[in-house]
């Protein structure tokens, strides 16, 4: 019996940065202004050729990140999971998926990306577990009334026959956020019915999270991020509150309650929870980071990264932006002043695993029914990639300027843009069934790298990918852009680069006599950046000094449309 062929090890031959960050305790505050690449291992690499991506992927890959010069990788969920949610239904929160590897796969990721001077982070999922974890079948066998059902939100029904669910509560996948089980009962979900909600009133369940963030903190893990982190404490006082027209929740119903106040999101009760988990992460040297994915308004958001909380909390304003100057400015400005009343640093993210990849979002027009364009296969209205590349680019450039964190996904330091024509049938978001398949949901920013620019899967595995990747990938490929002069690639290695170098401080000046539709701002001693947002070339400002990078050309000492320029004085 032979092995499995894998796919080719590409290690670009790029020096190391410069500098890489501490990973001793010299160094507590290394998370404030660092770069964190994310990834979604199973879309990263495939080391079996099972068509899956998994640990031992990431691992050979990691010289990618080094050379790229990040400061530290994100992983999205690799545990136990059947994935009716991405990865994000959890079966057991201190194990690997076998498909994506095992725990001494993960210890040596660690132990290499530490060599690389990278530092790890991981997702943490506390609001809800799979309906495979050992407590909610526990809870399934126990039957109503049981103490395995406290660990879950499990009610009776209304009704005559409890048939009617408990309230009118409505799951973020679409539909009601109740479950009925076959003894009558029925049980909360705020997501898909694979991923039944805990009782964070529950003690085993915060004893239980406390062991996992030892578990994985103990194995080397640098920071955590926390999946839904608002969502944690509900009001399950009875009777429970029917919510009407905002049943769904989400920001907008959230303005309609007083803060901390909604049934199930962004409740005050939650900061409890994760200043118990501060004094955890505070037992390490160094501390333990975390970053909070909180959709909440800005105000109530810096709660969450207070230094006795999670520290950090992720700013979804700058990514929901338009491409407007005043817009960008007036979100970086209240961006600053938030995190700064919390004693945190900002966050700036451009794409993720949830959202449309920003080379193609940032050229749909305002407005644009993002589900409705991918329902049309990105055809209506149809996106000019190579404008949508140079419009990204500009905003690569601008994010990373901006003081504070910036959190890069996967491929987007290619260019890749969204896949908007999967095919219906090969579609594994769960949104799209639980919609009745309306909402086409987020598996075209899911589809696996292209690393060569031949193969059965641009060198993602030595066979084919979980989800098809189109032709036009190939010239996206690492393989395609490594050393190529102006690449994307190349642009973001030079500007991480640089970027190491001109950091000074975590504030920003803004230039009062930009031109229209520009965005200019000075940080530290002598770091410029310019930004054209507007329809029309402009000139470089007065005294600029010395052009150290571009996303686009100059023409005849002028800016052009969506470009942005670094500049020392």
């Amino acid at each position: 019996m032979t092995d499995r062929p894998t796919a080719p090890d590409l290690r670009p031959p790029h020096p190391a940065p410069d500098a890489t960050p501490d990973l001793s305790s010299r160094d507590l505050d290394w998370w404030r202004q660092a770069v964190v690449y994310q990834i979604y291992p199973r879309s990263f690499a495939d080391a079996d050729g099972d068509g899956l991506g998994d640990l031992r992927g990431i691992t050979r890959r990691l010289t990618h990140l080094s050379a790229l010069g990040v400061d530290a990788l994100w992983l999205s969920p690799f545990y136990p999971s059947e994935l009716a949610d991405g990865g994000y239904d959890v079966a057991d929160p201190r194990d690997v998926d076998p498909r994506l590897g095992t725990l001494d796969d993960f210890d040596a990721l660690v132990r290499e990306a530490h060599r690389l001077g990278l530092k790890v982070i991981v997702d943490i999922v506390p609001n809800h577990t799979s309906h495979q974890h050992v407590w909610f079948q526990e809870a399934l066998r126990a039957g109503p009334g049981s103490p395995a059902r406290d660990r879950y939100v499990f009610r009776d029904g209304r009704g005559e026959s409890g048939e009617l669910p408990p309230t009118d509560w409505q799951s973020v996948f679409g539909g009601s956020a109740w479950q009925r089980v076959p003894d009558g009962q029925w049980y909360l979900h705020l997501f898909a019915a694979e991923q039944p909600d805990l009782n964070w009133d529950h003690p085993d369940v915060r004893e239980d999270f406390r062991t996992t963030l030892r578990f994985w903190s103990d194995r080397g893990v640098d920071g955590f991020r926390v999946d839904v982190a608002h969502a944690l404490t509900k009001d399950l006082e009875e009777p429970l509150r029917d919510l009407g027209d905002h049943a769904a929740g989400g920001e907008a119903a959230l303005a309609d309650f007083a803060p901390g106040t909604h049934p199930f999101y962004d409740r005050d009760e939650v900061h409890e929870i994760y200043r118990d988990w501060r004094k955890i992460f505070d037992t390490y040297t160094p501390p333990r980071t975390a970053v909070a994915e909180a959709w909440v308004p800005g105000a109530r958001r810096a709660l969450y990264a207070r230094p006795d909380e999670l520290g950090q909390a992720f700013n979804f304003e700058y990514l929901e932006a338009a491409w407007d100057a005043d817009e960008l400015r007036q979100v970086i400005t209240d961006s600053l002043a938030t995190a700064q009343a919390a004693g945190a640093s900002a966050t700036w993210v451009l794409s993720n695993h949830d959202v449309v990849r920003h080379a193609t979002r940032l050229m749909l027009p305002p407005g644009t029914d993002t589900n409705a364009w991918l329902l049309s296969g990105g055809s209506a209205p149809a996106v000019d990639a190579e404008a949508g590349l140079r419009r990204a680019r500009a905003a690569t450039l601008l994010m990373l300027a901006l003081p504070g964190s910036a959190y890069v996904y996967q491929g987007e330091e290619l260019g890749l843009p969204e896949v908007a024509d999967l095919p219906t049938e090969v579609l594994q978001d769960p949104i799209w069934e639980q919609t009745g398949r309306v909402r086409k949901g987020r598996d075209g920013c899911r589809v696996p790298l292209p690393w060569t620019s031949t193969g059965p899967s641009y060198g993602f595995g030595a066979n084919g990918a979980w989800l098809p990747q189109p032709p036009s990938f190939a010239a996206y490929a690492v393989e395609a852009q490594d050393g190529v002069e102006g690449s994307t690639l190349e642009l973001y290695r030079t500007a991480l680069r640089l970027r190491r170098k001109l950091l000074d401080g975590e504030t920003l000046r803004w230039a009062e006599d930009a031109p229209e539709g520009v965005l200019q701002f000075d940080r530290g001693d002598g770091w410029r950046c310019v930004t054209n947002l507007s329809a029309e070339p402009v000139p470089l400002p007065a005294g600029a000094g010395e052009v150290v990078l571009t996303s686009a050309s100059l023409k005849d000492g002028h800016l052009p449309p969506d470009t942005t320029v670094w500049l020392t004085r």
